[in-house]
Parts: structure tokens; sequence; C-alpha cells
């Protein structure tokens, strides 16, 4: 006869499994939407694009000085700063000779590899 008791704890117990289910595809949206970010912050555009930049900066800046003592020391350099700041290992190649300066082409190579990463330009060509 007295039966509204059991309808308020049904209607309780329906909105509290609505709840739960609510909260699990909450979390699963969570979840997906996490390791899409991270699968886009894992990639180092930006350290890529920076490491290009100052390759062919110094290249432009320095292919007059026919130095190839200078060049070997500022590879090393970016080799290492990489390696110390990223953890990134970074070898560039330069096919071509500095010692002639008559505006010929230059080729540069360029290897990044952060463990998770690994990008290959070849070649760069320049014509100075």
């Amino acid at each position: 006869m007295r039966d509204q008791g059991q309808w308020i704890v049904m209607m309780g117990f329906l909105v509290s499994i609505g709840i739960f289910f609510l909260a699990i595809i909450i979390s699963q949206s969570t979840l997906v939407g996490q390791t899409t970010a991270e699968g886009v912050l894992e990639f180092p555009k930006n350290d890529i694009q920076d490491l290009r930049h100052d390759i062919l900066q110094i290249e432009r800046v320095y292919h007059t000085t026919c130095s190839d003592s200078t060049i070997t020391n500022l590879k090393t350099d970016i080799s290492q700063i990489y390696l110390v700041r990223k953890n990134a290992i970074v070898n560039i190649t330069l096919p071509c000779t500095y010692n002639d300066c008559e505006g010929t082409c230059k080729e540069i190579i360029i290897h990044y590899n952060n463990g998770v990463t690994e990008y290959n330009e070849n070649p760069i060509t320049i014509n100075n």
C-alpha cells in the first residue's frame, strides 16, 4: 500500500547509475584528449625549425671565412648544446668543402633524433 518509498529508492538508484556512466564517459574523453595532446607535444617541431635556422644562418655568415675548423667547432657546439638541453642527437654534415669561396652550391644534411622522433633532412642545397 505504501510503496512511495520504494519509488524514491529506485529513482535514486537509477540516478546514481546514470551519474556513474557519465563519469566513465568523461574520464575516457579526457584520457583520449590527453594522449592526443601528448602525441602533439612529443613532436619537436620548434626544435627542428630552430636547428635548421641556426645551421642555415651559420652557413650564410661563415661561408666566406673559408675556415673548416671554425665550421667544425660550430657543428660540435650545436651537437653538444642539443644533447645537453634537448636530449637530442644532432648530426650535421657538410659534404662540400668550404675552401672554395666562389659562390658554388653547398649541401647540408641534418639528422635529429631525440629517442622518440627521428628526423632527416637531406640535402638542403644553398646557392651562394
